[in-house]
Parts: C-alpha cells; sequence; structure tokens
C-alpha cells in the first residue's frame, strides 16, 4: 500500500462559483464521498483549509524571508485542501479523486505520492530520528 494526497485547488473563478453552492449540500456530498472513502478502508486523513485571506506566505526568494498576508490579490491556483488516502496503487487513488464531489471552473485535484521513509536511505542519521520520532507520537 502506498499513501496519495489529493490536493484539491482552485481559482478565484472557481471560488466564486463554490459560494453560489448551497453549503447544506455541499457538506451532505463532501460527507458522503469521505464516509465512502472511510467504508473502503482508504481515508489516512483528510482537510479543508479555511479562506487564503486568513493565511500567510513565506516567500524564500531573498536571504531573509518575507511574509505576505492574504488576501493575495490576483491568485491562479489556491490549494483548498486535500484527502490522503492509503491505496494499492496511484491508479487507484485517481479512481478516488474522479469520484471527488467537486466542479466548478479551475477546480482541480492534483494526485501526488507521500514519500514513505522506505523512500529514504536508512542509514541516514535524521531519517533514523524521524522514525524514533514517529514511534514517540504513536505511543502518545
Amino acid at each position: 500500500m502506498s499513501k496519495y494526497m489529493l490536493i484539491m485547488r482552485g481559482t478565484d473563478e472557481g471560488q466564486a462559483a463554490y459560494e453560489q453552492i448551497d453549503f447544506a449540500k455541499v457538506m451532505e456530498d463532501m460527507g458522503r464521498y469521505n464516509e465512502s472513502m472511510m467504508d473502503a478502508g482508504v481515508l489516512a486523513a483528510g482537510e479543508g483549509l479555511s479562506d487564503a485571506s486568513e493565511g500567510s506566505v513565506v516567500d524564500f526568494s531573498s536571504e531573509t524571508p518575507v511574509v505576505t498576508d492574504g488576501p493575495y490579490g490576483e491568485t491562479k491556483e489556491l490549494f483548498n485542501g486535500f484527502w490522503i488516502v492509503d491505496v494499492a496503487s496511484k491508479e487507484e487513488a485517481i479512481e478516488w479523486a474522479k469520484r471527488a464531489p467537486l466542479s466548478g471552473p479551475g477546480t482541480k485535484l492534483e494526485v501526488r505520492r507521500v514519500h514513505g521513509p522506505e523512500d529514504f536511505p536508512q542509514d541516514n542519521e535524521w531519517v533514523q530520528k524521524e522514525e524514533g520520532w514517529r514511534e514517540q507520537q504513536a505511543a502518545r
């Protein structure tokens, strides 16, 4: 099994269209989708994000990081939320992504594999430390 992140992306135009949809309907559709993933045993995590006006961007383009608070003016794409699914293949992750109750101009789900500890050199000090940290977190 591998974990994949389904990254919900949209545009200002898509956000404007989304705001015209009945919120109770959105909640019901998302709830049913999430429930279907839980019932199938593939949902590892998932969250929606607050409006971009509440966020900040830390830009590392210069020597000293520069912080810009939202809203950001014209945005070509916004990261609106995510699901992490634990599935057998990228193809299965894509099938789950295609079932998402999303629509509207510029609305997309990006599917990307989440790296696991096995993807890194096992003799690396930091990989070993991280494994210990994960074990500590799981014990809490």
